[in-house]
């Protein structure tokens, strides 16, 4: 069997980048069972209601969402199951030190493999106020309007 290259993204959190202002970002590895390992390669999980939290001097994602494996028998995994992140000593570091210190949390951005292995994109986020999510919207909107009128105007309707 040939080796996976490349990547292949499994589940995205579309709605963090709409609440969250996103700081920094890191690539994490998962610790994860076979039959977790089968589902995800199926397609199959939910970032909506998952975080990421640092309890002994380790990394957690919790509240992930891998639905049970199909063809997996007794030896199948829980679905919300707290899973271990991979990450350098340092990066570890740096995340306790800014959620300590300031309202910042850690946030699910995307699921997905990468040359065969299942990483997860973390991001230090501080939460958006409801004007704030209006200002993103209102911005959204204004460039997509420029856009279609650039359009417009290169293809001579205007």
């Amino acid at each position: 069997m040939a080796r996976e290259s490349g990547r292949k993204l499994i589940a995205q959190n579309k709605k963090a980048r709409h609440d969250y202002h996103l700081e920094d970002v890191y690539e994490a590895g998962l610790v994860l069972q076979g039959t977790e390992v089968k589902s995800l390669r199926a397609g199959r999980a939910s970032l909506v209601d998952a975080y990421a939290r640092i309890k002994d001097g380790e990394a957690w994602l919790e509240g992930a969402h891998i639905p049970e494996y199909d063809q997996g028998s007794w030896t199948n995994h829980e679905p919300r199951r707290p899973r271990k992140l991979l990450l350098h000593r340092d990066e570890i570091a740096k995340l306790i030190g800014k959620t300590k210190e300031s309202g910042l949390t850690i946030v699910p951005l995307s699921l997905y493999f990468k040359d065969g292995k299942a990483k997860v994109e973390i991001a230090l986020a501080r939460g958006k106020r409801a004007y704030d999510k209006r200002q993103t919207l209102a911005a959204r909107d204004a460039a997509r309007e420029i856009d279609r009128a650039v359009g417009r105007r290169a293809k001579g309707r205007e």
